[in-house]
């Protein structure tokens, strides 16, 4: 979920900025009831700078999910993780831009690694597992981080997975320059490691591959978003903080649904199931992005 704002009391729904966490709850119920709904992922913008996320993570870890996770950039993960796994949240994203500080502070408009790699550590100690770090390649950036990143892994039991650039937000008019393919990336893990695939985990959208060094094994991971598409597989249904519906990363397919999720009185199934399978129609099926939005306010 993006970044929340204290905003809206019990009021006229229209005044509400941002969804209360028994409207996500709803929300996930309904979709839970109506179809398979193992996973739910709570990204960003940032989750932890919602005051009430540790009672959110609660409440979902309550419904018996599968799979209950969270991605965030680790700022604020130090002092949370203990919480948020008794809370019942079973696992966790870092992204991680950069082992160098002066880098990652540059990357990240400002964050400050060594509370990111506190974070981790909270989070390793509290049983958030596994963890996992989300590094998109930038050339010229961190791309020479590569094998740097993946040996820090390694020496943590942790999965790096290294993510293609998107030609969106402030990356559109920089694409062809910042990008590195996935293929370029493994070569470079190439030259440092044995690598070999792992089976593939339907509907992921990661290639996983064990590799050794020094008699040591772990994994990597690459998310081919530009040059191996995973749209067919794709089931991702996207509920932004404001109440939007997002099916497609790639395609405008959004719509509102605060005004249906924002009420105090029953739930209408019907009409937010509709705006459900709408966006979900308009997925992605070909190469191409036609939709220019900020990751940042959307998630992953």
């Amino acid at each position: 979920m993006p970044p929340l704002h204290a905003g809206g009391g019990r009021g006229a729904a229209g005044r509400r900025r941002v969804l209360r966490s028994e409207d996500v709850l709803r929300f996930v119920r309904l979709i839970k009831a109506r179809f398979h709904l193992a996973k739910v992922h709570l990204t960003g913008g940032e989750p932890l700078d919602r005051p009430d996320i540790v009672r959110l993570a609660g409440l979902l870890a309550d419904e018996g999910l599968e799979d209950l996770a969270m991605t965030t950039s680790g700022q604020s993960l130090a002092a949370m993780a203990a919480d948020l796994r008794r809370a019942g949240l079973e696992r966790i994203n870092v992204s991680l831009f950069s082992l160098d500080p002066r880098r990652y502070s540059e990357l990240t408009g400002g964050g400050e690694l060594g509370r990111t790699l506190r974070g981790i550590d909270a989070a390793m100690d509290a049983g958030l597992a596994p963890l996992k770090c989300n590094t998109p390649v930038l050339r010229g950036m961190n791309d020479q981080e590569v094998v740097a990143l993946a040996r820090w892994g390694l020496d943590r039991g942790i999965e790096v997975r290294f993510i293609e650039l998107m030609p969106i937000g402030p990356a559109a008019k920089r694409h062809r320059d910042w990008f590195v393919s996935s293929e370029e990336t493994l070569a470079l893990l190439r030259g440092a490691f044995d690598l070999a695939p792992l089976p593939p985990v339907p509907g992921s959208s990661c290639r996983e591959f064990r590799f050794a060094e020094a008699g040591r094994t772990g994994a990597v991971g690459v998310i081919s978003s530009c040059t191996k598409p995973f749209c067919a597989g794709c089931r991702r249904l996207r509920l932004t903080a404001g109440g939007e519906l997002i099916g497609c990363l790639a395609r405008n397919s959004r719509t509102s649904a605060a005004a249906l999720l924002q009420t105090d009185g029953p739930l209408d199934e019907k009409a937010v199931l509709s705006k459900v399978r709408a966006v979900m129609r308009e997925k992605r099926v070909a190469h191409g992005f036609i939709d220019n939005h900020l990751m940042v306010r959307t998630g992953g």
